[in-house]
């Protein structure tokens, strides 16, 4: 089967300076494939290139198949990859209601929105007149999935989902990544706690300075990432 997402020999950053240095990955239809490492390595970066917002300067980026080097982040969402970036991106000024709202910018309906969110987050209903920012980062991240969600994607990037809040939080928010894996949502996930992801990831990789150096089973991954914390820069 074609790939959902396909990186070949991807080199990219920000102006002339390149972070990435010809990564190749891989993600299957229905997979959660983890992208770990150290700060500085090219996560986010990675993300970036993978939603359109940083055009790669060599190599090939595909989405199901297709070359998509240069298309427009807009495009890529309409196409169905979308992105919940580190520090979630809600309104915080707006209630929850308010802010499912303004996601019909997307063409879809208020009511099929709202009604797909408080199913998949029963606590965003109990706070939907609540002013988003006055919530739990739990609770915001829920709010910024969301918002991701509210389209259909069939490829979701997910960017430091754990990060700020508690363990408990955390499993629960990786359990809903595990359902919507299992929905058949295709997920590449950037994280910084690798014992909260692999254990729901079907495969998962280090990168390393801008490189990819390893990619395999979860299992054959956490032994390994000790060194390479060690190696690069620690977080």
């Amino acid at each position: 089967m074609t790939p959902i997402l396909e990186l070949n020999n991807i080199r990219g950053g920000y102006g002339t300076i390149d972070v990435l240095h010809g990564v190749n990955l891989k993600l299957e239809a229905g997979q959660v494939h983890a992208l770990l490492g150290p700060n500085g390595a090219g996560k986010t970066t990675t993300l970036g290139v993978c939603s359109g917002q940083i055009v790669p300067s060599g190599g090939q980026l595909l989405i199901s198949g297709r070359e998509v080097n240069g298309v427009s982040s807009d495009a890529l969402a309409r196409a169905g990859v979308c992105l919940v970036p580190e520090g979630r991106g809600i309104f915080p000024n707006l209630t929850v209601t308010e802010n499912l709202r303004m996601f019909t910018h997307a063409g879809v309906s208020f009511a099929d929105i709202q009604e797909n969110a408080f199913r998949q987050f029963p606590r965003l209903q109990e706070r939907r007149k609540q002013i988003a920012g006055t919530m739990s980062g739990g609770e915001q991240q829920m709010l910024a999935m969301s918002r991701a969600l509210a389209v259909n994607p069939s490829l979701l990037l997910l960017d430091e989902l754990s990060m700020g809040l508690a363990p408990l939080i955390v499993e629960e928010l990786y359990e809903r990544v595990a359902e919507l894996a299992a929905e058949g949502i295709s997920i590449l996930v950037v994280e910084q706690f690798a014992q909260a992801v692999l254990g729901v990831s079907t495969v998962a990789s280090i990168m390393l300075h801008g490189r990819i150096t390893r990619t395999g089973p979860p299992a054959e991954i956490a032994e390994e990432l000790t060194e390479a914390y060690l190696g690069g820069t620690t977080h």
